[in-house]
């Protein structure tokens, strides 16, 4: 059984979740754009709980090195926003 220590290092994956299913959700049902556009700062927000977290508050956002973890998951959010914007409807 998780200790209360391993169930509060979870939070910060289960926030990018949480935002990213809101943008599927919108990605589905709505406009495509603004879907694509809040996964993308889904993967942002990952990207900066990992750079502000230590690694054990970062929880299973921590899975290389911080620098390696915050330079990817900042790279693949900009470049899902960026594609999003530039994509003609």
């Amino acid at each position: 059984m998780a200790g209360e220590a391993q169930r509060r290092s979870e939070w910060p994956l289960a926030l990018s979740l949480l935002v990213a299913a809101t943008g599927l959700v919108l990605l589905t049902f709505y406009n495509w754009r603004n879907g694509v556009l809040v996964f993308a700062g889904a993967v942002l927000l990952a990207g900066l709980l990992r750079v502000s977290l230590s690694d054990s508050a970062a929880g299973l956002l921590h899975v290389r090195g911080r620098m390696f973890d915050t330079a990817l998951l900042l790279g693949v959010g900009l470049a899902i926003g960026t594609l999003a914007l530039i994509v003609p409807n």
